[in-house]
């Protein structure tokens, strides 16, 4: 696997991801890091939870999380030569930010697996090296 670091998107593109995203979540992604070491999920008519980053969580891109259908559902990452299950939780946005509800960070990729540090350890890469790393990933 080649280890890649994570390209910022430009904030000033607009682009239709779900004609961008590829049709089957089987192709090359690029896994990225969490910005955050905690996350609070506000789950559908359930009480907010708050989730440890040692649990095996992603947030997907707005196209593959297709209007949340892939929420609290698992996928399986392969990378590095080992496989984890991880729960989808998030959405990594692809349409919008650089507003104070995204903390002024740019939209992501439209091929962006954003995982908690627990799928690093997982896959078996050094913290030194978490940034980007190119995977694979299906529905589990």
């Amino acid at each position: 696997m080649i280890l890649t670091v994570a390209k910022k998107a430009n904030s000033t593109q607009h682009m239709n991801v779900h004609h961008l995203c590829p049709p089957t979540p089987t192709l090359t992604s690029l896994l990225t890091v969490f910005r955050r070491v905690e996350m609070v999920v506000a789950l559908q008519n359930v009480t907010t939870i708050t989730i440890s980053d040692d649990t095996p969580v992603v947030a997907l891109s707005t196209g593959w999380f297709n209007h949340k259908s892939r929420c609290l559902h698992n996928i399986t990452i392969s990378g590095n030569g080992r496989s984890v299950v991880a729960m989808v939780v998030d959405e990594c946005d692809s349409t919008k930010g650089c507003d104070a509800d995204h903390d002024y960070q740019p939209p992501c990729p439209n091929n962006i697996v954003d995982a908690s540090r627990a799928v690093w350890k997982a896959l078996g890469v050094p913290p030194n090296e978490w940034g980007g790393l190119d995977i694979t990933w299906s529905d589990a």
